[in-house]
Parts: C-alpha cells; sequence; structure tokens
C-alpha cells in the first residue's frame, strides 16, 4: 500500500472494543444469495448483503463505525467504489479495519491494493470560508464488477478545549437509509457513555398505511444502547412527497436552560472593552450624524461592509465569540463576532439589540427536533426600533436602506442569547412597500409597437436588482428582458424559432434612480416592434401583455405531504395599458374580466378600464409572509393561485379586422356569449 502524506488523518486498525468484531468466516456467512437478493438483482439494482452501523458517544469525543458488503453490478457504483473521499474534522482521524471483496467464493484482502492520499478539503477560502479539514481520499485497485466489496472503517473525533460545547452537549440525527438500496441484513446501534443522559425523538416514521406516527421521546441512561435491526429492508417511503423517517439524539435539555448556559459567554464578550476604547474613530463618525434612522442605517453598513466576513467551520459551534475589539482591529470575523460587534455599537447609540441564533437551512425541522445548541449554525442580530422588530444579518454584503427598508431574512424560529428565553417563533409579516412596483405602456400605431416599462424594486428586490446590474454585462441584462418579454407578449406561441434580437432590435435598459435610504431602485426598459400583435393560426390579431411572475406554479404546483408550503412572496403591483389605432373588441369576455381574492394568506385584485382604441388593468397583490401554509387551509390557498393563473395576471385586446367579412365574424361571435 503506498502513502503518500502524513498519517495521523487516518489510520489501520482494528476497531474499538464497542464495535462488532466480525472475522472473516462470519462475512462470507453473512453473504448468502436469497430470493429476496436475487430479486432486488434481477430487477437491476445492486443489493446490500448487509450494514451494521454504530454511533458511539462519551465526554471526550465521538465516533462512527459501519461494516458494510453490497454488490458491484452497477458499472457506476463500481466506479465510485473504486476512489472516493473522507473528509475529516480537525482532530477527527479516519480508521480502516477491513477493505475485502469476495470473488467467486473467495475472501480477497484489498488493503494492498488500496492507495491513500491526505489532501486539504480546502477550496472556498477566496470566500472567506476557513477550514482545516482535511479530505482522504481512497483508491481500490482492481475492483471488478459482479465483486461483494466490503469495507469497515470508523471516524473518531476528540474533543479539544474549543469543542467546549461539543463536550457538554451531544446532537446527532439519523436518518434512515436510501430508498435505492435494499439491505439482506440492516443493524444501527447507538450507544450512550457519557454521564448524563441522551434523550431521542423519532420523527416522520409511519404506519403500514403510510400514516405518520405521532414523534416518541426515549432516553438513554451511560451505558445504554438504541438498537434498530431488520432483516430484508427496504426503506420505503416517497422521497418526492415525504420526509425520510430520522431519529435526533440530543443531550437531554430544554430551551431555557440552554439560553442560561449560552447567555453569559455572550455577556462576557460584551462588557470586554467599551466601543470609545477600541475604536475611537468610529464613535467619533458616529456622534457626527444627528439622525437617529440614519445612525442606526451607519452602524449596520459599516459592519456589513468594512469588517470582512470568515466563515471558521472548526469554530463555529466551537468556542466563544471573539471580542468585539479583536473583530475591529482586524477587520473580520464570523457570524458572531460580526453581530457581537454591531451590538457593542448599537448599545453605544442607545438602540436595543440581541444576538439570536437561527439555522436557516433546517428551519421547518427545528421544532420537530429536540432541543439542542447544536441545532443552530448562524448568529443574526435582533433589532428593537421605533416600536417595530427587525433582523439584521452582520455577515451580509450589498445591503442598503434605513432599517424599515432593508432585505427582509425568511426564517421562523430563533433563539435569542438572553437569560430564561425559549424557542421563540416569528410573527408572520405584512410588507409595508412593493417589493416591485411596475408600469407598462405597450402602444400599436399602423403595425408597430413602442413598450416602456418603468419598475421600482425595494428591499430584497433592489439589493438583488442593485447587484444583478452592477456584475452583469448589459447585452446579458437586455436579453433577459427580452426573453421574459417574448413570453409576456406571447411571442412564444406565434414566432417560435426566432431570434428574439430581431424582434426586439433596438432594446435599451438604463437605471433611471438609485436611492439608498428609501433602498428603491428605478431601471427603465424600451423597445420598438415591427408587427407587435400576436396572430393566432385563423388569423386573429391580439396585443398581450400577461406578466408569469405573478402566477406562482411553486404554490400551484405543491405536492409535499410533510413539510407545509413556505409562503414567501414580495408585494407587487402593476400598472399595464394597451393602446392601438385598430378597432377592438370592447366586450371581449378576458378583456373585461377582474378578480377580487381574499385568501387569508394574500389579497390580489385585477381592475380594469377599457376604451374603444385600447385596455388598462391595476393590479395589487399583497401576500402574509414568512409562515408555513397549514395542510387544512392549502386547498383554498392553491385553487386562489389557479384564479389568478385564468387570465388574471395581465390582459389582451382583441382586433376587430376591417371588412364586411370580418364584422359579420364579430357580430356573430357576440351573439354567442
Amino acid at each position: 500500500m503506498e502513502n503518500t502524506v502524513e498519517v495521523e488523518n487516518y489510520k489501520i486498525e482494528k476497531p474499538e472494543s464497542w464495535a462488532p468484531n466480525i472475522d472473516d468466516n462470519q462475512l462470507i456467512e453473512y453473504i448468502k444469495e436469497s430470493d429476496f437478493s436475487n430479486k432486488q438483482v434481477e430487477e437491476g439494482r445492486d443489493f446490500c448483503y448487509f450494514l451494521d452501523k454504530v454511533y458511539y458517544t462519551n465526554d471526550n469525543g465521538n465516533s462512527e463505525y459501519a461494516c458494510v458488503a453490497y454488490t458491484l453490478n452497477e458499472p457506476s457504483n463500481l466506479e465510485s467504489a473504486s476512489v472516493r473521499d473522507v473528509v475529516v474534522e480537525e482532530n477527527e482521524t479516519y480508521i480502516i479495519h477491513r477493505i475485502s471483496v469476495l470473488r467467486d467464493g473467495v475472501l480477497i484482502d484489498k488493503i494492498a491494493d488500496t492507495k491513500i492520499k491526505v489532501l486539504d478539503s480546502e477550496n472556498q477560502s477566496e470566500g472567506g470560508v476557513l477550514s482545516s479539514n482535511k479530505k482522504v481520499n481512497i483508491t481500490i485497485k482492481d475492483l471488478r464488477l459482479y465483486d461483494v466489496l466490503i469495507t469497515e472503517d470508523s471516524r473518531v473525533k476528540v474533543f479539544t478545549d474549543r469543542d467546549f460545547m461539543r463536550k457538554e452537549f451531544l446532537k446527532y440525527v439519523y436518518v434512515t437509509p436510501s430508498t435505492y438500496w435494499a439491505y439482506g441484513n440492516y443493524k444501527f446501534s447507538f450507544i450512550n457513555d457519557r454521564k448524563d443522559p441522551i434523550a431521542y425523538k423519532k420523527a416522520f416514521f409511519r404506519d403500514e398505511e403510510g400514516n405518520v406516527l405521532e414523534p416518541e421521546i426515549n432516553y438513554l441512561k451511560q451505558g445504554e444502547r438504541f438498537v434498530i435491526e431488520k432483516e430484508n429492508y427496504i426503506n420505503f417511503f416517497d422521497t418526492n412527497r415525504e420526509v425520510a423517517p430520522f431519529i435526533d439524539f440530543a443531550t437531554d435539555s430544554n430551551w431555557i436552560d440552554l439560553a442560561n448556559y449560552i447567555a453569559p459567554l455572550y455577556e462576557e464578550i460584551y462588557n470586554k472593552a467599551s466601543l470609545k476604547e477600541f475604536a475611537p474613530k468610529l464613535v467619533e463618525k458616529l456622534d457626527a450624524i444627528t439622525d437617529k434612522d440614519e445612525q442606526l442605517q451607519f452602524a449596520i453598513d459599516y459592519v456589513q461592509n468594512h469588517v470582512y466576513y470568515i466563515f471558521n467551520a472548526d469554530e463555529m459551534n466551537g468556542h466563544k465569540p471573539q471580542e468585539p475589539s479583536v473583530t475591529y482591529e482586524n477587520k473580520q470575523g464570523d457570524c458572531k463576532a460580526k453581530s457581537v460587534l454591531l451590538k457593542v455599537v448599537l448599545d453605544y447609540i442607545n438602540i436595543d439589540s440581541s444576538v439570536v441564533l437561527v439555522n436557516f437551512n433546517t428551519d421547518h425541522y427545528i421544532t420537530h427536533y429536540l432541543p439542542s445548541l447544536l441545532t443552530f449554525n448562524h448568529v443574526i442580530l435582533k433589532i428593537n426600533y421605533k416600536g417595530e422588530t427587525y433582523f439584521i444579518d452582520a455577515t451580509s454584503r450589498d445591503e442598503f436602506g434605513l432599517v424599515e427598508n432593508r432585505g427582509f431574512i425568511y426564517f421562523l424560529h430563533y433563539l435569542e442569547v438572553k437569560p430564561n428565553q425559549g424557542l421563540q417563533v416569528r410573527e408572520p409579516h405584512k410588507f409595508t412597500y412593493y417589493g416591485i412596483n411596475e408600469k407598462v405602456d405597450f402602444s400599436a400605431q399602423n403595425n408597430k409597437g413602442q413598450l416602456k416599462l418603468v419598475t421600482t424594486y425595494k428591499g430584497n428586490r433592489a439589493n438583488y436588482m442593485r447587484k444583478y446590474f452592477k456584475n452583469t454585462n448589459k447585452r446579458e441584462i437586455i436579453d433577459s428582458w427580452n426573453n421574459f418579454l417574448f413570453y409576456t407578449l406571447n411571442y412564444s406561441n406565434d414566432r417560435n424559432g426566432t431570434d428574439i434580437r430581431t424582434i426586439f432590435k433596438d432594446a435599451v435598459i438604463e437605471i433611471v434612480s438609485d436611492d439608498k435610504k428609501l433602498n428603491e431602485f428605478t431601471i427603465q426598459y424600451y423597445s420598438s416592434i415591427e408587427n407587435p400583435y400576436f396572430t393566432d393560426q385563423q388569423k386573429n390579431r391580439f396585443l398581450m401583455y400577461f406578466d408569469r411572475n405573478l402566477v406562482k406554479n411553486n404554490a400551484r404546483d405543491f405536492m409535499h405531504t410533510d413539510i407545509p408550503f413556505w409562503h414567501n412572496f414580495d408585494n407587487e403591483k402593476y400598472e399595464i395599458h394597451l393602446t392601438t389605432d385598430e378597432k377592438i373588441d370592447v366586450q371581449e369576455k378576458y378583456t373585461i374580466q377582474e378578480s377580487t381574492i381574499n385568501n387569508p394568506y394574500f389579497d390580489y385584485t385585477s381592475r380594469k378600464k377599457v376604451t374603444k382604441n385600447g385596455a388598462s388593468i391595476f393590479i395589487d397583490y399583497k401576500p402574509l409572509v414568512n409562515l408555513e401554509i397549514p395542510l387544512k387551509d392549502f386547498e383554498d390557498f392553491r385553487n386562489a393561485h389557479h384564479t389568478v393563473a385564468d387570465s388574471n395576471f395581465g390582459i389582451g385586446i382583441d382586433i376587430i379586422e376591417q371588412g364586411l367579412l370580418n364584422m359579420l365574424k364579430y357580430s356573430f361571435k357576440k351573439r354567442l356569449k
């Protein structure tokens, strides 16, 4: 075997005493064909003869063990088995116990055919993501189709002083296996060897009819173990519509005790030094601002944009926040450091704030998990100002506006770093402004169209658009708008395949204004269009403008049974005017159709104004956001969006062609209505 780099990140030795002890004869005995295994192979799937997994924890570290034997009948699995990477954290060791294959009934040791390299697992340092993780690259020579591969290994994480929180608290989420694999024998064991009891909660397990069972919570004392063992096992759940069953293991605690544990750690840091002592120049700038709103904006802008964000993966869950004086001096820090610095700045200007713990990625699951500080992976700041509550991510960049106009952060659950705090749930939110406010004028004269859009973006939309216009080529931006309008004007149905640039020949787009306090970003698009009408197969002509962004297809198509729909849309307002020098059908059903939707989760109105040579629509959409739509309300919510999609997201006008036959056709059509 060729070992090319340092060996401290991996070892080759026997398993620990708490792990199973499986000899070669037992291995061969476990790998037996059966009616169950033959059926899986006949269906073209690889088969796992057995999988034995163990998670072991004590007060000094955590370890994971696995012994698995599976077929290499599929080329893709052969490829992934031949070369794989194992990422190990700081002070974690990957231990290889066995690498073998069963070939034609003979067990062959493949350790000698294994090449191991240890590499830095680092590819994001330029973006401020620091990690001392290592990547153990394992290459096994001469694996063959129809071999049975057996691997037995462990990962052992030894705690350091920096891991004081992991020493104190355990969190481990066991997720039931992939639905791809069928298992002859499957076993999972959790062994608690810590002095404190471990709670475990089973979630999203189902009965034989597929109904989710009530969560079940039990406890493991020191020396006790939890075991799942199954034969001829396939994990049946609908991966597209259901959550995989999982078990959350965590040190037995409650949210109030956890808040009382972490609050003093932060309180100690807040009081290390005063802002006047370590940041006199910043204090001078703050004191020079007399308007409180602007003072708050300056403080947020300073920490977000003048202090570089560094995410240290090894320290995120493992150490006290960096002192604000160090963060200010070095002009860099992780989310904890930047949030603490911002709080100290706000304390100086007498604005109430507190650090809060969040996890945007698993926000929905937090109430399904047991209470644990290790559930959270990010720190932000909660600001109470003028009777309103705002959440600010100190690690964000390219954010602008007074506090009420800044981008809105979507999440539901958080733990405030103060004594005696429980897990909090944010109230649903209604925006006081429109994320999009757009006016469209589309006129057709002498079979030539003039199209003008003036759009004002605010809040999150303004931040995104400002960044998009800054970082994107102008030609690419115009092409993006042209492509959107190609569908909005329905040209995709009568001139599909045409080069869009030949339709919108002289399209221009420009920034009209950029208000950094109101966080409003206004743009204007203009283009002239030859043949502006959509023409159907019967040669009928229409002037149309239907903005498909108003049709929330992710709401209409949502089908998940376990996770409620997350409602996070912006307020939107549109004013669309179509005019022509042709005669139009002023009684056409969809031209005059209006809508009023008062769903508990959004209000939507469309109002029309029709003249002999044109029509206008005024659309107002105001959702209640930052909430999960309860299952009992979802079908009504979905149907309300179907109503929007039923020609209520824009306007079209029908041209009455000149000539006797066309007038007769129009009169006949009118009588049929």
